[in-house]
């Protein structure tokens, strides 16, 4: 380990709560790959588990001072690579971070991007209420990741994607700033769309640390129909028919 890099992980371990900073080889290595296992994984310099945005701030204060890569990463249950650990970089990973608020009056939810898709829906429908994005891996992935990839689902076809239930958002920026974007309004055509800038952002223009979302009434019980038809082009018709006074 060089000096420069002994430093910056001691400088680490001062800025953050004990047992945040992990450097053992054996522990990172679970942090080095997402669901797309890229062989070409990066031995991260550490692995920092935040639990606020204060947490972020700080390491991301300290890789800016120092030129440090970091690599955000939430449930890791990506497959496109986009939390692969880099050489010598800090993966910062959200994962402790899984508080939910539900507001039933104004039917939104103030979530950490740890928290799975699946903890907020559960939640929502403690109060009578849904969350329509349903990626297929709903149950095991976070919503700092939903929100960073703009994940859909089934769902999409009826309920849009996830940046349509994303109301606003707390986001540390590449200098450490947290800046707040949106907020809780349906209404809200003041100034640029921010928030929209950064859903499916990949991580890119900053970390998200919090997320306001848009709550709605649960479905209705569920009906399936089966249709038979002779052709594509009768296929095709039969679902544009449909969605002229429905949407199923």
């Amino acid at each position: 380990m060089s000096e420069a890099t002994g430093s910056v992980i001691e400088r680490l371990k001062t800025s953050l709560p004990d047992g945040a900073v992990i450097t053992d080889p054996g522990s990172m290595d679970a942090y080095r790959w997402d669901r797309a296992n890229d062989p070409a994984a990066g031995v991260p310099l550490a692995v920092v588990r935040a639990t606020s945005t204060e947490d972020v701030q700080a390491v991301v204060r300290l890789a800016a001072e120092t030129g440090t890569a970091v690599i955000p990463r939430g449930a890791g249950s990506g497959l496109s690579g986009g939390s692969t650990a880099v050489d010598g970089a800090i993966v910062l990973s959200l994962d402790r971070m899984r508080s939910i608020s539900v507001d039933a009056d104004t039917r939104m939810a103030v979530v950490q991007p740890g928290a799975f898709n699946a903890e907020v829906k559960a939640a929502a429908s403690a109060h009578g209420l849904w969350y329509p994005p349903d990626p297929s891996s709903f149950e095991f992935c976070s919503i700092g990741g939903n929100v960073a990839t703009n994940a859909g689902g089934l769902c999409c076809v009826k309920y849009g994607v996830t940046t349509d239930d994303v109301l606003g958002m707390t986001v540390v920026l590449a200098d450490g700033r947290a800046v707040r974007l949106g907020g809780p309004r349906v209404k809200d055509v003041a100034g640029l769309s921010l928030t929209k800038l950064f859903v499916g952002s990949e991580g890119t223009l900053g970390v998200i640390t919090e997320v306001i979302l848009r709550l709605v009434p649960p479905q209705l019980p569920p009906t399936t129909l089966v249709a038979v038809v002779p052709t594509l082009e009768g296929a095709t018709g039969a679902v544009i028919e449909a969605t002229r006074s429905a949407r199923p």
